[in-house]
């Protein structure tokens, strides 16, 4: 398998190469579009120049050819019959046709930079050959010839050919080598987070990385930092989940197991029979609470999308729930006051919803002391169902609410036990306001009381 450091190498190679060849390719183009005309036209006036100077001058003609062709042109002079002469560099292909010397001898000027053929991998400029030169009629000694010239390219730019070339070599070189230095500062990180991708596997969340980072790496880096710490806690959550539960399944079970066998022994009195066995019937009460609650809970993780979701009334519904708390009101003096408009609905599943209201006043009637108030109140904002109950308890600490919604939480872990509650109800009102993609929150102060604050879309939820 290829590390990604390797692929990255790869991919820059071959960058580098179709990246040279696409601007060769672009620089061949705009030769044969723009810049070949323009050397034709520089070219004729050179050849011009060259064939005034030495007609006027035939006596020096000859080394003046050669003086011209030292400064870095390659010419050939013709008779079109057996004189031929050649001053400078050699041409590397001597393909210039009859037809083109005879029309030269007849006085008309030979275009052949700008009548050089256009080739996909070839820069004319630099192809060193007799056909892509610019021929021009010469008469000396009251004979006519054919003169043909073209720029020697190793003699005029030589040098700086092998200095541009050094150039590239050395900047794509080191181009690629910086690259690849840049590419561990990218492939670094990436590494440390596939090593932390197996640590978390082996069930290690508690990483290190690196945060110092403001791009997108250093981002992924930091929300996979949240995430292990997400999935720590989601651990630490089941195994207590599983020790609580246990504890909740082994606590009642022993109570059953030890009064049952009291229940045998022959000395019993009827007294402790029936006290025995109303312990045992509230024990199993307890489990069976339990067990309801447990399965409403996984029922509420895997179904979603199964809600019934409709608008109604809030208020009814409320006042139904009141009235079936009203003995446990009436025997600890409480009063509730349920301030909601007679016309205001919520939107969602109504029996869920019901169980949400049902959890939280019979939490408050069981907690909060004797002869205190609770009141529900009710409100719309900014396309959200504002709804509020608050007590006049005790109120909660900062610690207790920060874990208030942790399933089998408990408080006061003895007051919980002597109401039979298991620590879950909180949890289930919780997940059924997040199945209505709505909040809950808690606001409480040592001495002053309870406020539960929760918001409902209005309208159902995609």
């Amino acid at each position: 398998m290829k590390s990604l450091y390797s692929r990255v190498f790869w991919i820059t190679v071959a960058t580098v190469i179709v990246s040279s060849l696409l601007g060769f390719l672009l620089s061949n183009i705009y030769y044969h579009v723009k810049l070949k005309p323009f050397n034709d036209e520089k070219l004729v006036k050179v050849a011009g120049s060259i064939q005034t100077f030495a007609e006027q001058h035939q006596n020096v003609a000859e080394p003046y050819l050669k003086s011209v062709a030292d400064s870095g042109y390659e010419i050939f002079m013709t008779d079109g019959l057996r004189h031929e002469q050649y001053y400078g560099g050699a041409f590397r292909e001597r393909d210039l046709t009859a037809e083109a010397i005879q029309q030269v001898l007849k006085g008309t000027i030979y275009h052949g930079v700008g009548q050089f053929p256009n080739k996909l991998f070839v820069t004319g400029f630099f192809d060193n050959r007799l056909s892509n030169t610019i021929g021009v009629p010469l008469m000396l000694e009251g004979k006519a010839y054919a003169l043909f010239i073209r720029p020697d390219v190793l003699l005029q730019f030589g040098e700086l050919r092998i200095f541009f070339a050094l150039i590239l070599g050395f900047a794509v070189l080191f181009s690629i080598l910086f690259f690849l230095l840049s590419t561990r500062y990218l492939v670094k990180p990436i590494t440390k987070l596939t090593e932390a991708t197996k640590r978390i596997a082996q069930g290690q969340y508690n990483l290190a990385l690196p945060g110092r980072r403001r791009d997108e790496i250093g981002q992924l880096a930091a929300n996979f930092t949240i995430m292990s710490k997400d999935l720590e806690r989601v651990e630490q959550s089941r195994q207590e989940f599983v020790s609580n539960v246990s504890h909740e399944i082994q606590s009642p079970l022993t109570s059953i197991q030890g009064f049952a066998q009291a229940l045998n022994r022959p000395e019993i009195t009827p007294d402790e029979y029936s006290h025995y066995a109303s312990i045992i019937t509230e024990e199993a009460r307890h489990l069976s609470l339990l067990s309801k609650q447990l399965l409403q809970l996984s029922s509420l993780d895997q179904a979603a999308h199964q809600l019934v979701m409709k608008s109604f009334k809030l208020r009814p519904q409320l006042r139904q729930i009141v009235q079936a708390l009203e003995w446990q009101l009436s025997e600890k003096s409480l009063s509730i006051t349920i301030e909601i408009p007679e016309d205001m609905c919520v939107c969602g599943d109504e029996v869920l919803l019901s169980q949400v209201w049902t959890n939280l006043l019979s939490n408050a009637v069981k907690y909060i002391p004797e002869g205190r108030s609770i009141r529900i109140n009710g409100s719309e904002a900014e396309r959200m169902s504002i709804i509020e109950v608050a007590d006049t308890g005790e109120g909660i600490d900062e610690e207790q609410q920060k874990r208030l919604f942790d399933r089998f939480y408990k408080g006061d872990a003895s007051r919980e036990r002597a109401s039979g509650s298991a620590g879950l109800g909180l949890s289930i009102v919780k997940k059924i306001i997040q199945l209505h993609e709505g909040t809950i929150e808690v606001k409480s102060r040592v001495g002053y009381g309870t406020t539960f604050i929760i918001k409902l879309p209005m309208l159902k939820p995609n």
